[in-house]
């Protein structure tokens, strides 16, 4: 094989798996997300290897 199949292959692929998560998944709702920052806002932290550090 040469390259351009390969690569041809390849964005097919990856088109397919946009196209798949686009198709199957919900948009995210912004007024039930978590803050980007939560500097000071009083939030405990959750879910990542550093929340159980206090514990």
């Amino acid at each position: 094989m040469t390259r351009k199949p390969v690569a041809l292959v390849v964005v097919l692929a990856v088109a397919c798996v946009l196209a798949l998560d686009r198709a199957v998944s919900v948009p995210p709702n912004p007024y039930q997300a978590p803050p980007l920052l939560a500097l000071g806002s009083g939030l405990a932290p959750g879910g990542a290897h550093c929340s159980a550090a206090g514990s």
